[in-house]
């Protein structure tokens, strides 16, 4: 009998050339690209074409377009969006129109699916707000249109790139929980939609893509740097985990935390928040040092990711949203490269249950 792994810890799962995360040494690597090299200097768009090289044969010569015309597709399912749906999560109201979207396997299928969080999320919180959606500009990046639907009004050129930064760096990071989810559910070929869904569902966890959201309610309760200390410790005896510290797999600063810092410095409107958040997280890692000196527990990618899209406007239940904006390319590629193997994930599992009584 083979032993059970707690959370699959040290399985591999899956062979890929689209990602590798090197938790050691703090490197996220892309396609044979490290994140330095594509964080602030590529856009979403180019993004979407380094994944699905060689995975969508009918891949568009021109993204931008293709990505623009699949945001006008999608918003006609905004017509959807009523009372109901504005009374759930934005997160939760995003996934069902989603699921609206029909299954396919096709470049087209994934377009509207990486265009559907961007369109969905803007016009639930716009509904949310009492205010009418606002319909895309194809013309427009995905970036810069996805905050014009958002605030009905033009993004400056230097919020524009601080999103698109956010969508890159995001986009794909090895196999964690709702990458693994969506490869699933591809590999038993139900469609592109479905693993879409199945990764939007994982991604909603506190645990996963949930967990920036908290950030902001810790920044607001500490109010001023002299709080940190206490507030910190505080939460630490009372047995709370300080969201924005520590990860799964890097030992090592996230390498994702600097590249969206980098990001939020562009906007220079929010350097006085910057630097507030900057001196709780410096009281954050001298106090896990101290409290905790056998576990290397640093700065990791929700923190900053907090702190850019409250600057970009996106209200902290949303931030799950964002993520899955960006995040989607990369379930989108999996997904595909799931399928090019054909062969469908089935684990085997260990039964510790008790055994049927024999007969006497």
């Amino acid at each position: 009998m083979t032993a059970a792994s707690d959370g699959l810890e040290g399985v591999v799962a899956a062979a890929t050339v689209l990602s590798e995360v090197d938790g050691a040494a703090g490197r996220l690597i892309v396609r044979g690209r490290s994140l330095d090299e594509l964080a602030g200097r590529t856009t979403f768009e180019q993004m979407i074409g380094l994944l699905f090289d060689g995975f969508y044969a009918d891949l568009p010569a021109d993204i931008p377009a293709a990505l623009g015309r699949a945001r006008a597709e999608v918003f006609a399912e905004v017509a959807a969006l009523d009372t109901g749906l504005l009374d759930r999560t934005p997160v939760e109201a995003m996934r069902a129109l989603t699921a609206r979207l029909a299954d396919g396997d096709d470049a087209a299928t994934a377009f509207r699916l990486i265009a559907a969080p961007a369109v969905f999320t803007a016009a639930v919180v716009r509904g949310q707000a009492g205010l009418a959606p606002v319909q895309p500009d194809p013309e427009l990046r995905h970036a810069a249109d996805t905050l014009r639907m958002l605030r009905g009004a033009p993004a400056s050129a230097a919020e524009a790139d601080a999103l698109d930064t956010y969508l890159v760096t995001v986009a794909d990071h090895g196999l964690n929980a709702s990458t693994f989810a969506a490869r699933v559910v591809a590999s038993t070929r139900a469609g592109l939609t479905s693993a879409v869904l199945a990764g939007i569902s994982a991604l909603k966890g506190p645990l996963h893509g949930g967990a920036p959201g908290p950030i902001i309610e810790m920044l607001d309760e500490i109010g001023e740097p002299s709080n940190a200390r206490a507030w910190i410790e505080a939460a630490l005896a009372r047995g709370d985990r300080l969201m924005g510290f520590g990860h799964r797999i890097y030992k090592v600063r996230d390498p994702r935390a600097d590249a969206l810092k980098t990001a939020v410095r562009w906007l220079d409107a929010r350097q006085g928040r910057l630097e507030f958040a900057e001196a709780v997280e410096a009281a954050a890692l001298q106090i896990l040092r101290e409290h905790k000196p056998e576990r290397s527990l640093q700065t990791n990618v929700e923190f900053y990711t907090a702190l850019l899209l409250e600057a970009l406007d996106f209200p902290p239940p949303a931030f799950t949203c964002v993520f899955a904006m960006g995040r989607v390319a990369g379930w989108l590629a999996h997904a595909r490269e799931q399928l090019a193997g054909g062969r469908l994930i089935r684990p085997a599992s260990v039964y510790v249950g008790p055994l049927p009584r024999q007969a006497a």
